[in-house]
């Protein structure tokens, strides 16, 4: 698994690797599943995607309701499948609790009550994401310090099972692993906090050349979908709304961005048996690989 921060470069590792192990790719990156939204979720360019085969990219509209459970149930059927032709596969990816879903498990959460959730979706409808941003921030620091804080799905789930269980929802991140029919092997990419940040801002200005606004503006009829409350996106439509002017969307989009990178580093340090590499250390990271797997 190839895991770590936006623009630390796990495409082009994940790529070389796959190539190298003659096999294919599952992105874990939940954004680039949407078919509709390419700019702004840094998917492979064609030519990357020519190099390697990929799975999880392009696969949903993003009308279409699909869980982290959803997603753990399919790539471990395609895992199967995967394994009986190759020895190795690459997994690719930032979202966090994608990559735990499939290689320890989904925790064991209570069922919500209706009533809890219906509460939930009314305060976030009246009063914006930011209320739920504050409860959780006062419900759960460790989470609130890990989450994409402008995702409402992963705050409306966080909140529920606070007010359900009255319990923080990070405490139910310490349950057993579940036993896969494979070993995960856990690679990340070390960058210094100040470079990463300018590749970053990079990315970002290459985005906005690429058209991420025009982009944007033709996912408006979906702007109340859940997909589209994420960083790249939303300072669009705050900007379309008239909340924000353009040079504000811009730079939000990029402090937003330095601010979720953050997040995911905070949670990958936590990733047991993580192994940290330079961008150049190719060789380093198949000796590594080699030494796991024998």
């Amino acid at each position: 698994m190839v895991g770590g921060p936006t623009a630390s470069g796990k495409t082009t590792l994940g790529i070389r690797l796959a190539q190298h192990f003659n096999t294919e790719i599952l992105s874990a990156d939940s954004r680039q599943f949407y078919k509709e939204m390419n700019i702004g979720t840094a998917k492979p360019d064609v030519e990357e995607l020519s190099q390697a085969k990929h799975h999880f990219i392009d696969s949903l509209s993003i009308e279409d309701n699909y869980t982290v459970g959803d997603y753990e149930k399919d790539a471990l059927t395609l895992l199967e499948q995967l394994y009986s032709e190759h020895d190795i596969v690459i997994m690719v990816g930032g979202s966090g609790f994608f990559i735990k879903a499939v290689c320890e498990g989904l925790d064991e959460f209570p069922d919500i009550p209706t009533q809890i959730r219906d509460d939930l979706n009314e305060l976030f409808k009246k009063e914006g994401i930011q209320a739920l941003q504050a409860e959780l921030q006062q419900a759960d620091i460790n989470y609130y310090n890990q989450v994409d804080l402008q995702n409402p799905k992963r705050l409306l789930r966080a909140l529920e099972v606070y007010r359900t269980t009255g319990q923080p929802f990070s405490t139910f991140h310490h349950q057993k692993k579940k036993k896969r029919a494979f070993i995960p092997i856990y690679i990340g990419i070390d960058w210094d906090r100040e470079a990463l940040y300018e590749r970053i801002n990079l990315r970002v200005d290459l985005m906005l050349k690429a058209g991420l606004e025009e982009e944007t503006r033709t996912l408006l009829p979906y702007k109340d979908l859940s997909a589209l409350q994420t960083v790249g996106y939303q300072e669009w439509l705050d900007y379309f709304d008239g909340h924000i002017d353009k040079d504000e969307a811009i730079r939000l989009i990029k402090r937003n961005s330095r601010r979720y990178a953050k997040r995911q580093l905070t949670w990958f340090r936590k990733v047991e048996g993580m192994k940290y590499f330079g961008i150049n250390s190719f060789k380093d990271i198949l000796t590594h690989l080699q030494a796991q797997c024998t």
